[in-house]
């Protein structure tokens, strides 16, 4: 891992940097690049915008790690809202929750209630409920908490991370239940021995996962979702499903809002079935940090400006 990637993560943890920079006007400019807005409305009126044009939606409230059960019983309320939006409006969208922002540190039973709240809103709802990963710690506690829900309703799905060492394991272990898993790279900062630190070798773990799941679609097991900007792997993916067998209905690409939105469309006339993530809120600092880190090249675009 360079230098600018472990200090741009490093930085995402500062409470203190997070305070400070969140002030500069130019920051909060920049970071509107990758969200329209710090409201639930501005995500919302951005999905229906995306299915205007044939494109799903997966709306996250930045946030993470909070400290108190009032925190938590916030976020699930507003969550459990914006799924009442969501079907209100008639929006092609689904949500993406982290488990620590719905209050795994402070009430774990009480997190596992307000999961499994969500995932029978999200059904009802005739939406779907994805639970983000976060760092390697919360790794066991997150994949028992889904299948726990996974096994009571089937509107939920796991995000899986790459460059984990251990993620070709948790796969395996998770191909029985035939559920729908997103497939990402990883943004957090871990040590080698838990992590893969070389690009390349994480790129060749997410592809070797890629095909796996690929196989089990085509055989009709799971739902595979590939989280990724790369078009060179994209258009890879979508040759080994023509390979595999695998129907282009049987598997999604989700993209991150404001990045190659010209790839995005492009996809989704081609018969791809692809939908934007689309963050808001005001706790928006670390993620923008690890956004960052993704192509430290940014960070100089950044400092200047702001010098």
């Amino acid at each position: 891992m360079s230098l600018a990637r472990r200090l741009l993560l490093r930085a995402s943890r500062s409470p203190w940097l997070a305070d400070q920079l969140r002030r500069r006007a130019f920051l909060r400019r920049a970071a509107r690049r990758f969200l329209p807005g710090e409201d639930l409305a501005a995500a919302l009126d951005a999905a229906a915008e995306f299915a205007r044009a044939r494109l799903g939606s997966v709306l996250t409230q930045l946030g993470e790690q909070v400290t108190t059960q009032a925190e938590a019983e916030s976020v699930r309320d507003h969550y459990l809202g914006a799924l009442g939006q969501v079907r209100a409006r008639r929006l092609p969208a689904q949500l993406s929750v982290k488990l620590t922002h719905l209050g795994l540190e402070v009430d774990r039973a009480g997190c596992e209630q307000a999961l499994r709240a969500l995932v029978a809103r999200a059904a009802d709802s005739g939406s779907f409920l994805w639970i983000d990963m976060e760092e390697s710690r919360y790794v066991d506690v997150t994949l028992e908490l889904f299948r726990r829900a996974r096994a009571e309703r089937e509107s939920v799905g796991i995000c899986l991370q790459a460059y984990l060492r251990r993620t070709p394991k948790d796969v395996v272990e998770l191909l029985p239940l035939g559920a729908a898993i997103r497939l990402v790279k990883g943004a957090y900062n871990e040590p080698a021995k838990i992590a893969f630190p070389r690009k390349r070798d994480v790129d060749g773990c997410y592809a070797m996962l890629a095909d796996r799941l690929l196989q089990e679609a085509a055989r009709g097991r799971g739902r595979p979702v590939f989280g990724t900007h790369d078009v060179r792997l994209i258009a890879g993916i979508r040759e080994r499903a023509v390979r595999y067998g695998t129907p282009a209905t049987a598997y999604e690409i989700h993209m991150l809002y404001g990045i190659k939105a010209a790839a995005q469309r492009a996809l989704a006339a081609d018969g791809c079935t692809v939908r934007v993530l689309i963050s808001y809120g005001t706790a928006w600092f670390a993620w923008y940090m690890r956004r960052l880190a993704e192509r430290p090249a940014n960070v100089w675009f950044v400092v200047r400006n702001l010098v």
